[in-house]
């Protein structure tokens, strides 16, 4: 729980919205369900320019993965929404200013490479990059939801 009481909340950033924060997104879904943090994790995404859709790799290999991307749509997202999170994760292109230290967000700086025109190759390689770091996130969202209770 967050300091408030309510949920958890973890954003995944990059500047299109397009690609590695909406793989990202997806998997922290799946997880919240699979951990059974429905109530306790709320998930946000977005961009700072975001695009009109989801690169056509990214919605492939996510498809391969289980997961439909097919018509999700790339929103923008507030330095406003992210201070209010306890998490946010930036893919390795965010512009957003976000002054971590004032408002006590914990800012993860993922650094991955854009899927966008890539082989699927490597966007399947990415996409397992992302599912393990959103795998490793939730484990401690849920050590401290848990520690917390």
């Amino acid at each position: 729980m967050s300091d408030d009481g309510g949920p958890v909340r973890v954003a995944f950033v990059c500047v299109r919205n397009a690609g590695r924060s909406q793989m990202a997104t997806a998997f922290a879904e799946v997880e919240r369900e699979r951990r059974g943090l429905a109530d306790a994790v709320e998930v946000l995404t977005g961009g700072t320019r975001p695009a009109e859709r989801v690169h056509e790799e990214v919605v492939t290999v996510m498809e391969e993965a289980g997961v439909d991307l097919s018509g999700t749509v790339p929103r923008a997202i507030t330095t406003g929404e992210l201070e209010s999170c306890e998490y946010v994760a930036t893919m390795g292109c965010s512009t957003l200013e976000l002054d971590a230290d004032a408002s006590g967000v914990d800012v993860r700086e993922w650094a991955l490479t854009d899927p966008d025109g890539r082989p699927l190759e490597d966007v399947r390689e990415i996409r397992e990059e992302v599912r393990a770091r959103v795998g490793d996130l939730f484990d401690e969202i849920e050590r401290e939801a848990t520690t917390s209770v």
